[in-house]
C-alpha cells in the first residue's frame, strides 16, 4: 500500500507510527508543516529505517503567525493547496491525517477523493470544539459565530472520512451529535516512542553543559498558548527551592519570562526548545515535570507531553481537569499528582509535596515508566492502524475481498510477540 501520514506539528510519535508502516512493507510518505513553531520529532530519515520511508517537510515560505487569527487562517488554507501538490503528486493509496487546521483538513479531504484513495482522520483535537470556548472567551460575538462554522467544517470532514481514530473514548459523545456511525470509528490512545526516550542518569552530560547538574530542577517541556495557564508556575517558583525551567517559544512563554523578571523571581527561567535527541537527557535531569491544561480545554484536547514524561519515568505535577484521560491516567497508575486548573494553592501544596519526598518520587517515576513500558508497543499499536488501513480500502474498493499481504509484511508481522499481530480482515 501507498499510506500518506500526514501529521501537521510533526510531533515524534506519528513519525513513528509511519516508520512501523514502512517497516511492515509499505511506502509511505510522512508529510508536517515545517514553518509550524512547535517541538518536532525525529523527521529525518536514518540508515536504520525502511526504504519505503520518506519524510518531508511542506512550507508556504514565510514565517506563520500563529497569534493572528485571520492571517493565520488565510495562511492554513495557502498550507492546504501546497500539501494537495505533495499528496497528488504522491498518488497514496490511503491518507492518514491529524493534527490539521480545519481548512486545510478540508482541502486534504478533497483531494484524497479526488484520487480515489481513503481518508482516515486521526483526531488528536476537536477543533471546532476549541475554537468555540476559545474565541467565544476573547470575542463573544465574532467567537460563536467563527465556532459555529468550524464546527460545522468539521462535522462534514468526520461524516467524509472513510475512517476516524479517536485518541481517547470522551470524544465519542461529540460524534454521537455529529450522527457518525460507530462502526466507522476506532479509538487508539497516543504514546511516546519508548525507544526514543530511554532512561539516563540525573547527571549526564546534557544536565552537566547546560547548567542542571548539582540542583533541584523543576521542568515544563512543550507549546504554551491559550489552552494553558502558565502563571501558576510563578506562584510556584515563589514558594519551592527549585529552579524551574520552562522550555518553550512563542508570545505565551515570551510574556512569561518579561512576568518573572518583572517581579524578580530568578528561580523561573523560559528557554527555547530542546531538540528531540536532547529531549530524554533534559528530561533525565529533572526531578518533576509539569503539565497544565485550563478547565475547557479537558473537553477537547489531550496533552501528549504527559505521555513523555511517563516515558521518562519523571513525577508528573499537573494542573488538568480530573475528567481528561490524560488526569485520569496519571492518577491511576499512581506517576504524580493532579489538581483541577485554577486552584494554584493545591498546585503549590502538590509541588512542595513531591519535590520535599525522595520516596514519593522514586515510586512515581517506576509507576510511570513501567505503564509505558507495558503500553506503549508500536508493534502492537502499528498492527492496529495497519487493520483499519486496510479495512477502509477494502471497503472502498472490492468488499468481501481481502488484500494479499506482501511476503515482506508477513515476514516483518512474524517478528512480533503473539499479542501484538492483528489477524487479517
Amino acid at each position: 500500500m501507498r499510506v500518506l501520514v500526514h501529521d501537521y506539528s510533526g510531533h515524534p510519535f506519528q513519525a513513528q507510527l509511519s516508520r512501523a508502516l514502512a517497516a511492515l512493507g509499505h511506502e509511505v510518505l510522512h508529510l508536517y508543516f515545517a514553518d509550524f513553531q512547535t517541538p518536532h520529532g525525529n523527521l529525518v530519515t536514518t540508515a536504520t529505517d525502511a526504504s519505503g520511508l520518506s519524510i518531508r517537510g511542506v512550507s508556504i515560505g514565510e514565517a506563520f503567525l500563529k497569534n493572528t487569527f485571520l492571517r493565520r487562517r488565510s495562511q492554513e488554507i495557502a498550507y492546504g493547496r501546497k500539501l494537495c501538490k505533495e499528496v497528488r503528486r504522491f498518488a497514496p493509496n490511503v491518507v492518514i491525517s491529524a493534527n490539521t487546521p480545519l481548512d486545510a483538513q478540508k482541502q486534504l479531504l478533497a483531494c484524497t477523493k479526488e484520487l480515489g484513495s481513503t481518508f482516515i482522520f486521526w483526531v488528536q483535537d476537536l477543533i471546532g470544539e476549541a475554537i468555540t470556548r476559545i474565541l467565544s472567551r476573547k470575542l463573544p460575538l465574532v467567537g460563536s459565530v467563527a465556532g459555529g462554522y468550524y464546527r460545522h467544517i468539521e462535522n462534514h470532514i468526520l461524516r467524509e472520512s472513510d475512517a476516524i481514530v479517536a485518541i481517547t473514548s470522551d470524544f465519542l459523545p461529540f460524534f454521537r451529535r455529529a450522527k457518525i456511525a460507530p462502526g466507522r470509528v476506532s479509538v487508539i490512545e497516543n504514546w511516546a516512542p519508548l525507544d526514543e526516550i530511554p532512561i539516563f542518569p540525573k547527571a549526564n552530560d546534557w544536565a552537566l553543559a547546560n547548567n542542571f547538574a548539582g540542583r533541584t530542577n523543576v521542568v515544563y517541556a512543550g507549546t504554551l498558548g491559550f489552552k494553558h495557564n502558565p502563571n501558576v508556575l510563578l506562584k510556584l517558583a515563589r514558594e519551592v527551592e527549585a529552579t524551574i525551567t520552562v522550555f518553550s517559544e512563542g508570545a505565551v512563554g515570551e510574556a512569561l519570562k518579561a512576568s518573572a523578571q518583572a517581579e524578580g523571581i530568578s528561580n523561573l527561567l523560559v528557554r527555547p526548545w530542546v531538540s528531540f535527541s536532547d529531549l530524554p537527557k533534559m528530561l533525565a535531569s529533572a526531578d518533576l515535570v509539569c503539565a497544565l491544561m485550563e478547565p475547557d480545554a479537558g473537553a477537547f484536547s489531550v496533552p501528549s507531553k504527559v505521555l513523555s514524561y511517563l516515558a521518562a519515568g519523571k513525577p508528573i505535577l499537573a494542573a488538568i481537569p480530573s475528567g481528561n484521560l490524560a488526569a485520569r491516567l496519571i492518577v491511576r497508575e499512581g506517576a504524580g499528582i493532579v489538581v483541577e486548573p485554577g486552584d494554584d494553592s493545591a498546585f503549590v501544596e502538590a509541588g512542595k509535596k513531591i519535590l520535599g519526598n525522595v520516596r514519593l518520587r522514586e515510586g512515581m517515576s517506576k509507576s510511570g515508566r513501567q505503564f509505558a513500558e507495558a503500553a506503549f508497543s508500536i508493534g502492537e499499536i502499528a498492527s492496529r492502524f495497519e487493520a483499519i488501513i486496510q479495512k477502509t480500502w477494502q471497503d472502498r474498493n472490492s468488499p468481501g475481498r481481502a488484500l494479499k499481504i506482501s511476503g515482506s509484511r508477513e515476514a516483518a508481522l512474524a517478528t512480533l510477540p503473539i499479542a501484538d499481530r492483528v489477524p487479517e480482515a
